[in-house]
Order: structure tokens, then C-alpha cells, then sequence
């Protein structure tokens, strides 16, 4: 169900409080049999975190509801959202998350990162206050959870690091040889990409003179 809102809802999201000012209007305008129900929501935002949209994905039980990513990632796709904010109210007044929403949060973030439309924050409502996975640092710890990362995609991973790794070892040995040679350290920085700092703290033998 997508949500209508007014021209002055549809603002720049800067903050958590701005994403809690707008749902807690929306979690006001449900009738109260309704309040009393977990609702899901996804809000999908422009390159310039412009809402473009606010869309009810499901409303579950008391004190739960589903929020399936072929759902959750079909109304960012087809309304070109580049990011998304996940939101569910919990009628108890009880914000904690629970298992079950780090759970959900955790494969929505994954999900996210393949398909390249990030979620880039999670807020537990009441219509009084509210809870943000982003604020709490919690969204940082689930993005780092390979749960449920494919494993072709870990493979991915493993191999753009690896590859990194290798070439960066590559531009030291580089930054070593022109250090070596008498290069100076600006030259060196300039034509590797180190910085002058790294580029100082590289330890080498001087090349002796020949006879």
C-alpha cells in the first residue's frame, strides 16, 4: 500500500528524527484496531536522500510482522530509489529490537548490497519515540554479518581483496625501488599514489655506489 504523501512530507531526509517526524504522523493516521499491530514500512530515497516514497509492506500481529526482500526491494526498483530506510512500529512502547528484527535487518542489508539499493538505516516506532539501528551503531555490526551472504559472493570478496592487497604490496615494492634510487619522496608519492607520510616510513637500503 503506498502511502500518499503531502508535498511538505516529501523532504531531504539529514537524520533519524527527520524519518520519525513523517512515520509518526503516518503511525497516527492509522485507525486503532491497527495501532495495535506491527506494521512494516519502506521508505526509499533519492541520490539526494529526497523521500520519494513511503510504502506499507505488511502488518503482521502484536508483536510481529513479515517483510519479505522480493517485497521490500521490488517498490525500490520500480520507483528508482537508490537507498532505502526499513521502519516497523512496536505497539507494546517496547523499542529493543528483538531477534527477529536483527534478523530481518541483517538479510535486508545483503540483500541490498547485491542488488546495489543500500539500506542505509532501520527505525523501531511508537508514537512517542523511536529506536534507529543506524544512530545505535547496530546497522555497521549487521553489515559486517556474512549470515546470509551467497557464497559466490564472499568468493568476490576474498578475490577484490586478495587482487588489493596484491597491488598495493606491488606499488610499496615500487615506492621501495624509487627510494632506493634517489628518487625524492614528492616524486615518489605523486607517481605511486602513496601518500608522503607512507612513502617516509617505507625502510630501504640505499643502493651503493659503484666504482
Amino acid at each position: 500500500m503506498d502511502i500518499q504523501l503531502t508535498d511538505k512530507e516529501k523532504i531531504k531526509i539529514l537524520n533519524s528524527k527527520d524519518v520519525y517526524k513523517i512515520m509518526q504522523q503516518i503511525l497516527l493516521r492509522e485507525n486503532k484496531i491497527d495501532q495495535d499491530r506491527e506494521h512494516f514500512w519502506v521508505i526509499g530515497l533519492a541520490t539526494n536522500n529526497r523521500i520519494l516514497f513511503i510504502e506499507l509492506v505488511s502488518i503482521g500481529t502484536v508483536n510481529k510482522t513479515l517483510a519479505e526482500p522480493m517485497e521490500v526491494f521490488s517498490f525500490a526498483l520500480q520507483k528508482r530509489a537508490v537507498k532505502i530506510i526499513l521502519c516497523h512500529n512496536h505497539p507494546s512502547g517496547e523499542l529493543r529490537p528483538s531477534e527477529a528484527d536483527n534478523d530481518i535487518t541483517d538479510k535486508l542489508i545483503q540483500v541490498g548490497i547485491i542488488v546495489n539499493t543500500l539500506v542505509i538505516d532501520h527505525l523501531i516506532i511508537s508514537t512517542t519515540k523511536y529506536y534507529s539501528y543506524k544512530d545505535t551503531e547496530l546497522l555497521s555490526e549487521l553489515e559486517k554479518s556474512t549470515r546470509y551472504v551467497p557464497s559466490y559472493v564472499l568468493e568476490q570478496r576474498v578475490k577484490k581483496e586478495a587482487t588489493k592487497i596484491a597491488e598495493q604490496k606491488k606499488t610499496i615494492e615500487i615506492a621501495k625501488q624509487f627510494k632506493r634510487n634517489g628518487v625524492d619522496i614528492e616524486t615518489i608519492a605523486l607517481s605511486t599514489g602513496l601518500s608522503i607520510e607512507e612513502v617516509q616510513k617505507l625502510r630501504v637500503r640505499k643502493k651503493k655506489n659503484s666504482l
